[in-house]
C-alpha cells in the first residue's frame, strides 16, 4: 500500500507540508499546528489558509501560540476562514502548546517505545487530537521511523476508485 500512496502522490501532487514549506524534519511542530488544522471538517483549502495566518503573525511555535493567547488565536482562526470551529481549535491548539512547553515533541517522539505508543503520546497532547489529526500529521512524519500509521479505509477506498 505504500507503494501505492507514492504513487497517488506522484500523480495527484505534493505533500501538505511541502506545499506550505514546512521542513517535516526541522520543524516537526509546524506541521502538527497545520495537521491539527486539516483534521476538521472544513476545506483544505480553508485549513492552508489559516496555517499561513499563524504564519504571518509569527504563531509557529509553542511558545509564540501560549504568549499570543486564546482571542488572539480565535482572531487568527477567524481571519483563516475557521470560523465554525474557532472556539474548539484555540482551545485544543493552546492545550497542546501547554504540553508541549512540558515535553517537546522530539521528546514525545524518542520516549515512544513504537508507533502505537507515540500514536497514544500524541492523542495525550490534547482533548480531540484524534486518530485523522494523528493520521494526517504522521503520514508525512516519515523522517520518525517510529512514525508509522495505518491508513484509513477512506484512502483505501479511494486509492482503488482511482486504480492504485
Amino acid at each position: 500500500m505504500e507503494i501505492l500512496m507514492k504513487e497517488f502522490v506522484k500523480i495527484y501532487g505534493k505533500r501538505y507540508s511541502h506545499q506550505l514549506a514546512i521542513d517535516v524534519r526541522k520543524e516537526p511542530f509546524k506541521w502538527l499546528l497545520a495537521s491539527i488544522l486539516f483534521a476538521a471538517p472544513i476545506r483544505e483549502s480553508t485549513a492552508m489558509k489559516t496555517y499561513r495566518v499563524f504564519e504571518k503573525y509569527g504563531y509557529t511555535t509553542p511558545s509564540k501560540i501560549l504568549e499570543a493567547g486564546w482571542d488572539e488565536i480565535v482572531r487568527c482562526l477567524d481571519e483563516g476562514g475557521y470560523t465554525r470551529y474557532d472556539f474548539k481549535t484555540a482551545d485544543k491548539i493552546l492545550e497542546v502548546c501547554r504540553n508541549l512547553a512540558k515535553e517537546g515533541l522530539q521528546e514525545i517522539y524518542e520516549k515512544a517505545k513504537d508507533g502505537k505508543d507515540l500514536e497514544n503520546k500524541l492523542k495525550n497532547l490534547a482533548k480531540g487530537i484524534g486518530d485523522a489529526t494523528i493520521s494526517i500529521f504522521l503520514r508525512e512524519m516519515d523522517v520518525w521511523e517510529k512514525a508509522t500509521h495505518s491508513i484509513s479505509k477512506y484512502a483505501e477506498m479511494a486509492a482503488k476508485n482511482l486504480g492504485l
